[in-house]
């Protein structure tokens, strides 16, 4: 059974209320696709990553990955689309401080993303969820032309950025991806955009059966 953003969040507040909290989600989510990755190029400690992290819950997500490949041994650079003191939730300012830590990663802070180096084997897709509304926004908008521009393997984490996923309907941009790695369960709009979605797998996070009760 396909769900909405609204449902979605809905099993997110419930898991989170049983104890399983949102850094926990957070952190397989990030995780799974790191994961993926590393099936998908066995050679992943020789490839250059490219990661671009909204100041969202997607980033924060994009994060995760960022570490767990580095921890592969890739060689990642990750590019944060604003100001670190503007990360807007404690899981993903929890992750950011992490990477602070790490010198196995380059952190570029890019509030203007026109004059950066953007040559990369895998590009991460982690500037916008599901919360999407109204015209992208700088240095947003300028992020997605580029990884549209780049001929390389293209991840979305969650969803293309600028796709509604109960829709399907794209904003006034949108990312192109190759794959995108959906989390719990499809979400409805998804399966009619696969222009945009790439091929689409669906992965669980941890989060309990029971989350689901009064929701679906």
């Amino acid at each position: 059974m396909d769900i909405t953003v609204k449902q979605m969040m809905q099993i997110e507040e419930n898991g989170h209320q049983m104890g399983f909290k949102r850094n926990f989600m957070m952190e397989n989510a990030g995780a799974s696709v790191a994961r993926y990755l590393a099936e998908k190029f066995p050679d992943i400690s020789s490839k250059k990553i490219l990661v671009f992290a909204g100041l969202g819950n997607n980033g924060g997500d994009a994060l995760v990955v960022a570490r767990h490949l580095a921890g592969f041994g890739s060689d990642v650079k990750v590019l944060l689309l604003g100001n670190p003191e503007k990360i807007k939730t404690d899981e993903s300012r929890i992750n950011w401080a992490i990477l602070e830590k790490m010198n196995s990663i380059d952190l570029v802070i890019a509030s203007d993303i026109s004059d950066l180096d953007l040559k990369a084997d895998v590009v991460i897709d982690g500037i916008l969820g599901t919360g999407i509304s109204g015209k992208i926004r700088e240095p947003y908008a300028s992020a997605i032309d580029s990884i549209n521009k780049l001929n390389t393997f293209k991840i979305a984490i969650d969803i293309p950025s600028g796709l509604d996923p109960d829709t399907g309907n794209t904003n006034d941009k949108c990312v192109k991806a190759d794959v995108t790695i959906t989390f719990h369960k499809m979400k409805v709009g998804m399966p009619k955009r696969k222009d945009m979605c790439g091929t689409i797998l669906v992965e669980k996070i941890g989060i309990p059966p029971e989350a689901e009760v009064g929701v679906l």
